[in-house]
């Protein structure tokens, strides 16, 4: 967190930007999409600053250590886990997980989402093996 807060007329200025989720004196939440350009500009080489920039962001009012750390926190979570690492998952979190035992209906349809999940990986994985193999030829 940075400790540079917002103005209000800088609070106002942000909220207008279409990249911008949520701004308070505080913090900035970013929308997903800008998240996303900003991997896809980011690995065209691309400064972070820059990409701020062209997308309608004053570096003086961010600050640059802002800009930096988020671009940090990005480019990690892209390279853990894709493109869903860049997603703001505050709100699927409802706070602290229940401690109680799930019913034989709870516990299926969590497995059953599991088996949905790894079986479209093993799609995926099936794509990409395919596709290595045309470029191979």
């Amino acid at each position: 967190m940075s400790k540079k807060y917002f103005t209000e007329k800088e609070v106002r200025m942000l909220s207008r930007n279409p990249h911008v989720k949520s701004v308070s004196e505080k913090a900035i939440t970013y929308t997903d999409e800008f998240k996303k350009l900003f991997i896809r500009e980011s690995e065209k080489g691309r400064f972070a600053r820059d990409i701020f920039e062209s997308c309608g962001f004053d570096e003086n009012v961010l600050g640059i250590y802002r800009i930096k750390n988020a671009a940090k926190r990005w480019k990690n979570a892209y390279r853990k886990e894709g493109v869903l690492g860049l997603r703001d998952t505050r709100s699927d979190n409802s706070g602290r997980p229940s401690d109680r035992e799930l019913t034989a209906e709870e516990k299926c349809a969590r497995l059953e989402a599991q088996n949905k999940l790894l079986m479209a990986e093993v799609e995926l994985l099936k794509k990409i093996r395919f596709m290595e193999r045309g470029m191979k030829k």
